[in-house]
């Protein structure tokens, strides 16, 4: 699939024709496919349409598989960087025959109906900013109030003809429910809730649709964390494929029976189609250059979905000083300087707490050097814990800035159109899209972009055996091990 060309004219030529024989397929020869983008979406695409004897070759831009999935081992012990939770602890998961598979065990940090999304209100201690801790009784009224108050927002989507933000959505609703409104210690706690609402979307409540906030379909089983990491599932369906690390596609030629893509150091890669699964931000930021151009109606979708950052600063400590709870929280007066920690030590037994941060907040930290992030997190952990000691090491995550990802996950922006998604999704020519982006039904979750990547390359085969004047291929799988029956449990903890 790899070919070497010289000259500016490759494209021209490759329209009329003149290099189709380069690219002729001998008989009975397997049709060819370029992935591009070594995220858990590509990857997807890649075993499927491999255990269906198609050609594959995943081109990836960094060193490393798993895009925003990074699990880090330099604490001893598995931390995730990045995506960390399955959103839908259930056998209907499309994740759940991977993780059974491998026998890998899921901490439950939430039922069906958390208002935190992914905690419940089971195990948590929070914090004022002097320190004091928040009594528990008024951390279950105002979450009480905060559940009324977003009930009540949909009754100002209802009453609107055209959309506006979450926020703004908030600020009518108390206008109008005067008895809705907090002061104090408690709306300090209000703040928090709306923190952790931001932190689900990777985006702050300004930003985010009223009118698509919450027509996500939640899978039922509750939010479980991958105690062994992501890591064991991206090695498990990424066994045995041609990737090629290092390879970042600067330009894709999507002609009448081929694509022709070309990498940073001019190598191209023909192939009769290709899927595109690279994020969001990257599609945002024109890094890749197509020919012929996007038409309009793609380049709209991918400028107007939106998309968040969030981030993690881990930290390893000698031992532990903080309470046995799952999570710690720092509420303020606004929810941008609130704060959230996730203490794997409840869940994996390692003295690690991991500092979340999303939207303005996310941004903001990646304008810090790593000692100046930690300095600012480990500010927090002393005014509550004065006793707190330095820790061992520490980790901070960048996907705001990281040139190969730009950003977290996607999210329903001010605006978005009702097709956004059937626009970004819809191929293009020889090209078809994947990534989590293209999922309305399971936005922004591993699950979705795994998913995603399966119906690209279910659509990417249609279209190539339509053309090709064959339907008789492999079915797709995809995931060709022995296949467990639903009896085969999910191994669920909650210590």
């Amino acid at each position: 699939m790899e070919v070497k060309y010289g000259g500016d004219s490759l494209s021209g030529e490759f329209y009329d024709g003149i290099y189709a024989s380069l690219a002729e397929r001998s008989h009975g020869a397997s049709p060819s496919i370029i992935v591009i983008g070594g995220g858990i979406s590509g990857i997807a695409a890649a075993r499927m349409l491999q255990n269906a004897s198609f050609k594959v070759i995943l081109l990836e831009s960094q060193d490393r598989i798993g895009g925003r999935i990074h699990t880090d081992y330099s604490f001893g012990c598995p931390v995730d960087m990045g995506a960390s939770w399955l959103h839908g602890v259930c056998n209907e998961n499309p994740l759940s025959p991977v993780i059974r598979r491998l026998g890998l065990t899921l901490y439950r940090t939430s039922g069906d109906d958390s208002i935190l999304y992914d905690h419940d209100l089971e195990s948590y201690a929070l914090f004022d900013i002097n320190g004091h801790q928040v009594p528990p009784s008024i951390v279950t009224e105002v979450g009480v109030t905060f559940k009324k108050i977003l009930e009540e927002t949909d009754k100002v989507r209802n009453g609107q003809t055209g959309d506006m933000s979450v926020k703004e959505a908030i600020l009518i609703v108390l206008d109008r429910n005067p008895e809705l409104r907090q002061d104090g210690l408690a709306y300090e706690v209000l703040q928090w809730y709306i923190c952790r609402m931001e932190a689900w979307f990777a985006a702050d409540a300004d930003m985010i649709s009223l009118r698509a906030w919450d027509q996500e379909q939640v899978l039922s089983g509750g939010h479980g964390l991958m105690v062994q990491g992501y890591d064991p599932v991206i090695k498990a369906l990424s066994r045995d494929i041609d990737i090629r690390l290092n390879h970042r596609v600067k330009k894709i030629v999507n002609g009448y029976k081929k694509v022709i893509v070309t990498v940073e150091d001019g190598r191209n890669f023909v192939a009769d189609a290709a899927i595109l699964t690279v994020p969001l931000g990257i599609l945002k930021g024109k890094l890749i250059e197509f020919e012929p151009k996007l038409p309009e109606w793609k380049l709209s979708a991918i400028s107007d979905l939106g998309i968040g950052n969030e981030n993690k600063i881990a930290m390893r400590f000698d031992g532990v000083f903080w309470p046995n709870v799952e999570f710690l929280g720092v509420v303020a007066n606004t929810s941008y300087s609130c704060g959230y920690f996730l203490n794997l030590h409840k869940a994996t037994g390692h003295p690690v707490l991991v500092y979340m941060a999303a939207g303005a907040l996310a941004n903001d930290l990646e304008k810090l050097s790593d000692e100046a992030a930690a300095y600012f997190v480990m500010v927090q952990l002393k005014r509550m814990f004065p006793n707190a000691t330095e820790p061992v090491k520490y980790l901070v995550s960048r996907w705001g800035t990281d040139p190969n990802i730009l950003g977290c996950y996607s999210y329903d922006a001010v605006g978005n159109s009702d097709d956004i998604y059937d626009r970004l999704r819809a191929p293009v020519g020889n090209l078809f899209f994947g990534g989590e982006a293209v999922s309305v039904e399971h936005q922004g979750s591993v699950h979705g972009a795994y998913s995603a990547g399966i119906m690209a390359a279910e659509n990417c085969q249609r279209h190539v055996m339509q053309r090709l004047g064959s339907l008789e291929r492999n079915p797709l799988i995809a995931y060709q091990e022995e296949i467990l029956e639903v009896t085969v449990p999910l191994q669920i903890s909650r210590l």
